[in-house]
């Protein structure tokens, strides 16, 4: 028996607690920093396990971390269990149905996540026990990945200066390790200060900062002709002031995400952004101020990890599944439009197929480095310790990220290790 079969028994033989954890993150969806139920569904377990666990790292009251063994190289293992807002879902169906109107959902497959992820982790603290093995395994139980960039404070609070390598993982619809691409970004809120008036009887003693806002918003979208193709700018208006149109707005608030392929490239994009901001400003005699909310740095890649990460994961194979896993997802796939089954092959780089609602390969490393990419935290990490990710396929190829179809069997994840959650989810993160 190889050292790799060994770990997968050890993950066999807990999986029943890992699936009941996932299950337990799903029925209690929550979202950037208040995620207190799903953090301590992970400290029971971390306990139960025989982890040494500190809460409330970083200042963060919902981020957890568990450490166990002595000694040796330190390897963190990265977990998340925030959900999205709006994605209340009943598991299982094809078709919306939430199951609290405007609720909070797993849309991006956190509870799989940060299930797996400690799975991972007790199954090496396990192996290392067995063996007399020198080395600690460090689980980090991560918070408000979703916009909260909490990865960013663990690192500024040195949690990962003794740390000589750190894995992850994310849901996706074909497993393989990941391609160490991501946009760094900036998430910044710019609050619009004016003047009230009578929009009729004194309209020129009014300073409107919804006006403001509206020609920040033109010129940032005139903006986009001249940045890097691979750039992104995205806004959603958080505060229009009012509903009285007959009362010039005294205050409008709009928050932006910034995006770039680099940290440099970054600063120059927001800094032209913070530049329109002021103009609008200027143009209607209001005045503007900006907050930086978060902000993640781009992946920085590890071949040597890569490597191994792939080199394993040929070995294991492709994802297996069974009947009913195909027909479920099948199910799912017909309520997707062909543009969204042949752009989800692309982004990662696999030959458009027709008739394969589940992955069946191992993606190539350095598949998908095209510019339909996102951002995360752990890009963060990856600036201070040697990081790799990999994706494992959980759901149906083509659903698309922010749509709340799931599916409560172990539909569209992998067979081994054996899949985290009944609750597969169907989505894909920031």
């Amino acid at each position: 028996m190889t050292n790799s079969d060994a770990i997968w028994g050890l993950v066999e033989a807990k999986r029943e607690t890992f699936f009941a954890l996932s299950d337990r993150v799903w029925d209690t969806p929550e979202t950037n920093y208040a995620e207190f139920a799903s953090a301590d569904a992970h400290e029971a377990v971390l306990a139960a396990e025989g982890f040494r666990v500190a809460r409330g790292i970083a200042g963060m009251p919902t981020a957890v971390m568990g450490e166990a063994g002595e000694g040796g190289p330190v390897i963190a293992i990265l977990g998340e269990f925030d959900a999205l807002p709006g994605l209340s879902q009943e598991a299982g169906v094809a078709q919306e149905r939430p199951l609290v109107p405007g609720g909070n959902g797993h849309g991006c497959g956190h509870n799989l996540l940060g299930a797996g992820a400690l799975m991972a982790a007790t199954a090496v603290k396990d192996y290392l026990a067995a063996h007399g093995l020198a080395g600690r395994i460090r689980y980090y139980g991560c918070p408000a990945e979703e916009g909260g960039s909490s990865k960013g404070f663990m690192v500024r609070a040195g949690l990962f200066d003794d740390v000589d390598s750190a894995i992850s993982w994310h849901p996706a619809p074909f497993a393989g390790v990941n391609n160490p691409v991501s946009l760094a970004c900036n998430e910044i809120d710019f609050h619009f200060t004016g003047r009230a008036a009578h929009a009729s009887a004194t309209p020129h003693l009014g300073r409107s900062a919804l006006d403001a806002l509206e020609l920040m918003n033109v010129g940032v979208n005139f903006l986009r002709e001249h940045m890097p193709s691979s750039a992104r700018i995205h806004y959603a208006i958080t505060d229009a002031g009012g509903h009285a149109p007959n009362v010039v707005q005294a205050r409008a608030a709009v928050r932006y995400l910034v995006r770039a392929r680099s940290l440099p490239e970054l600063h120059a994009l927001s800094a032209r952004v913070h530049a329109i901001a002021d103009g609008a400003a200027l143009m209607t005699g209001t005045t503007v101020r900006s907050r930086i909310v978060s902000g993640d740095a781009n992946l920085v890649g590890n071949t040597p990890l890569e490597s191994l990460m792939h080199a394993q994961l040929e070995r294991l194979g492709p994802p297996t599944f069974d009947d009913q896993d195909r027909a479920t997802a099948e199910t799912f796939q017909k309520t997707f439009s062909d543009e969204d089954i042949t752009s989800a092959f692309e982004r990662f780089g696999v030959k458009p197929r027709r008739g394969i609602a589940l992955c069946d390969t191992i993606f190539p490393p350095e598949s998908g480095a095209g510019t339909l990419v996102g951002s995360t935290d752990v890009g963060t990490v990856s600036w201070v310790v040697p990081t790799v990710q990999m994706r494992g396929a959980t759901y149906a190829i083509g659903t698309s990220a922010r749509r709340s179809s799931t599916s409560r069997s172990p539909t569209a994840a992998p067979a081994r290790p054996s899949p985290p959650s009944r609750r597969a989810t169907s989505q894909i993160c920031r």
